[in-house]
């Protein structure tokens, strides 16, 4: 239900905006500040998507939590698609995704209210012993399978 009230409000407030701001400064002036944030709105992302990259990327490689990383990697990549949406809102919202202190806000929120039950990369219950206990048999080749391969190879 909040998805289908999103949809519907957010294209009523950009279309509120436009026609404030286009009546006070003009319409050419109003699609020339909407071309513009999209291209500073893409080269932010893109220099913002390099670094939550290699965040991502020595997670993995110092084997830490890559959730917080992967967060700030999915806010950044939303926030573009709202940059690049024609709109002073989406604007907003999607340079306010760019500060960092922002996707942490939203980071530590949205971690209030998701319950992860486990998170390791060591084994749950690591082996009590080095010590295997088994039975073997060691079992002797025939005598006439000598100088034959085995049924398993090709030769």
């Amino acid at each position: 239900m909040w998805l289908f009230i999103a949809f519907l409000t957010v294209p009523l407030i950009e279309i509120g905006l436009f026609i404030q701001i286009g009546g006070a400064i003009g319409l050419w002036w109003t699609l020339l500040i909407v071309i513009i944030t999209a291209v500073i709105g893409t080269v932010l992302v893109r220099a913002q998507g390099v670094q939550a990259l290699g965040q991502v990327k020595s997670s993995f490689n110092e084997m830490r939590d890559p959730s917080e990383a992967l967060a700030h990697g999915a806010m950044i990549l939303f926030s573009g698609a709202l940059l690049l949406t024609p709109g002073f809102f989406t604007d907003a919202v999607g340079f306010a995704l760019l500060v960092p202190g922002v996707r942490l806000a939203v980071f530590k929120w949205a971690r209030a209210r998701i319950n992860v039950t486990t998170f390791s990369t060591h084994p749950q219950h690591p082996p009590q012993s080095d010590v295997i206990e088994g039975e073997y048999a060691e079992v002797e080749p025939e005598s006439g399978d000598q100088g034959r391969p085995s049924g398993w190879t090709k030769h």
